[in-house]
């Protein structure tokens, strides 16, 4: 994801995260907000997500975005490692191909 969505608020300083997903069966992509960096990893942990693709994050008064995918993908790996699990099978793309 490049530049600033669209649709983003002007006004609150707010962070929000938004994971893309690649396209589904009907080949459209996803794109779904959360207010947390933590709810971002435990919804991905649990499996909430299909093919999640990136996390980006953006603020809706200073304006910036930041590509977090890296970040988040590392933290995962880490989670699994600490609890003695593989990283589970529907996240082992996004983190092999976003933690290299």
């Amino acid at each position: 994801m490049r530049g600033f969505p669209p649709t983003v608020p002007y006004g609150a300083d707010q962070t929000i995260y938004l994971v893309v997903e690649g396209p589904g069966p009907h080949g459209t992509a996803r794109q779904t907000e959360r207010a947390d960096i933590e709810t971002v990893i435990a919804d991905l942990l649990s499996g909430q997500f299909n093919d999640p693709i990136e996390v980006v994050a953006f603020n809706t008064l200073e304006h910036w975005t930041d590509d977090l995918s890296k970040d988040v993908a590392r933290e995962i790996r880490c989670r699994c490692d600490i609890e003695g699990h593989e990283v589970p099978a529907y996240l082992e793309e996004f983190v092999g191909r976003t933690s290299a």
